[in-house]
């Protein structure tokens, strides 16, 4: 029995030992996408900041497929030393635990969240041809119209197609979804007036607004986009209990210690208090936000309830 403690006792000081000495390598900042997207160049924005921080480099891994599905897994079975982080989103998070018939992961589960980085708005436009300029007059007009209302999406399952099916289970309309591989080739038919409507992100509606090929009816988030500043919020525009925003946060393995989680957490917020890294979020038509990651389990657990109202209302399952 003594000796058992002792070899306790002597596990729990080297455990400490090396968690007091770490960053002592570098470290990996997981993508679950391809190059190039919103979350790659978030994750980009903050790796050099923590860098500085940490005192080693975080260097950012890009690990696309399955929906993202791969690079989440990737990070859930890696080992739970602060060398591999994820940087998850509301899709890769929420959306994948509710809609996917067999996740590989649980995101509250398998993570240690630390703080979430950034908040981008959706936006709800329409081909300048529909005869709505409010969201009270396009709910009128899909009402008087059950299904007449095409409504684009950059596929099924994306946060586009979902925030178009929260909107219909919210306010009770019928709109029609029309898929497409990508949020490009859904805004070009959608400028071309195959279609009518598409929640999408403000960062790619907002120079077609500019110009007058879209309008802009109503922001999906709790508050105003910077860049359109002129359009309402879904809940002033009279949409009560309306939020869909994209999210992205930093998330370790489940199991990480909690030094380190810390470690880690501080080094962030360090990050987001810097103003390069709100000028860089601007330009993405995002916001930075900072949170506990006992906020994160929360939010995400109240993010979760919400799509999976959403799916038992429409039956949508991802393979």
């Amino acid at each position: 029995m003594l000796f058992r403690s002792t070899c306790a006792v002597f596990f729990l000081a080297a455990t400490s030992v090396a968690n007091a000495a770490y960053p002592d390598r570098p470290i990996r900042l997981v993508v679950p996408f391809a190059p190039g997207g919103n979350i790659d160049i978030t994750a980009r924005t903050v790796a050099p900041g923590m860098t500085e921080q940490l005192g080693q480099p975080v260097v950012v891994e890009n690990r696309g497929g399955a929906g993202s599905r791969l690079g989440n897994e990737f990070v859930a079975r890696s080992a739970p030393d602060g060398y591999t982080m994820l940087l998850g989103s509301t899709g890769t998070m929420s959306i994948n635990k509710v809609f996917v018939v067999k996740p590989t992961y649980d995101p509250l589960k398998d993570f240690a969240p630390t703080s979430l980085v950034s908040i981008t708005p959706m936006v709800l436009v329409t081909h300048p041809s529909l005869p709505v300029k409010t969201a009270q007059e396009f709910i009128a007009l899909a009402r008087a119209k059950p299904g007449a209302v095409l409504m684009a999406s950059a596929g099924t399952g994306s946060n586009t197609h979902l925030t178009g099916e929260l909107f219909q289970a919210i306010t009770g309309v019928k709109l029609t979804h029309v898929p497409y591989k990508g949020a490009g080739p859904a805004l070009v038919d959608l400028m071309g007036g195959q279609t009518h409507c598409i929640f999408d992100q403000v960062s790619t509606s907002a120079p077609m607004v500019s110009v007058g090929k879209l309008r802009a009816i109503a922001i999906t988030a709790q508050k105003r986009s910077a860049l359109l500043e002129g359009v309402p919020t879904m809940e002033q525009a009279g949409v009560k209990d309306f939020e869909a925003s994209a999210n992205a946060g930093v998330f370790l393995p489940s199991g990480t210690p909690r030094d380190i989680v810390n470690r880690v957490y501080a080094a962030l917020i360090k990050v987001l208090d810097q103003s390069s890294t709100r000028d860089a979020f601007a330009r993405l038509g995002a916001d930075v936000i900072k949170t506990t990651p006992e906020e994160v389990t929360k939010r995400l657990a109240a993010d979760i309830a919400k799509w999976q109202k959403v799916q038992q209302q429409t039956g949508i399952r991802l393979d």
